[in-house]
């Protein structure tokens, strides 16, 4: 975890893990038009993971990032809702490569865009900035229950 904040955190694999693990039972909603209802998440709550780092006053959004330079902005209310988790596994099963292995955040209230694959980082930020969906189109917030899809 860096940018605004006390002092940077980085966290080894086995310290992630060995960290304490929640469950989150929610719907995913991806912006071409699916949902896929009722799923068990396994892994660190991002509020969890928040006890250990002092934001700065200024900080008030989030930024994601995943491998090959995938990025997602959020603001920090939504990082930190109850439902926020960094998910190590899915209805039982750890993610596969495909679905984000090691480590996927999910974001349940937002599209699914927002829940970064892969996970390498967390940017703390003191303004709104785009993440890699939101610079190809999509929606700078993204609630699935207002359709916003697309940022035109």
């Amino acid at each position: 975890m860096f940018g605004l904040v006390e002092e940077q955190l980085r966290l080894s694999w086995e310290e992630l893990s060995n960290l304490p693990q929640s469950e989150v039972f929610a719907d995913m909603h991806c912006v071409v038009h699916w949902s896929r209802f009722d799923n068990h998440w396994e892994g660190l709550l991002a509020t969890e993971l928040m006890k250990r780092v002092k934001l700065r006053p200024e900080a008030r959004h989030v930024m994601v990032h995943g491998e090959n330079n995938h990025t997602a902005n959020l603001p920090i209310s939504d990082f930190l809702r109850p439902t926020t988790i960094f998910a190590l596994r899915h209805n039982g099963a750890l993610l596969t490569a495909e679905h984000g292995y090691p480590l996927r955040l999910v974001v349940p209230n937002l599209y699914a865009y927002k829940s970064v694959k892969w996970v390498r980082g967390i940017e703390f930020l003191d303004r709104e900035s785009p993440g890699l969906w939101e610079f190809n189109g999509y929606h700078i917030y993204g609630d699935p229950f207002k359709e916003q899809r697309s940022s035109s």
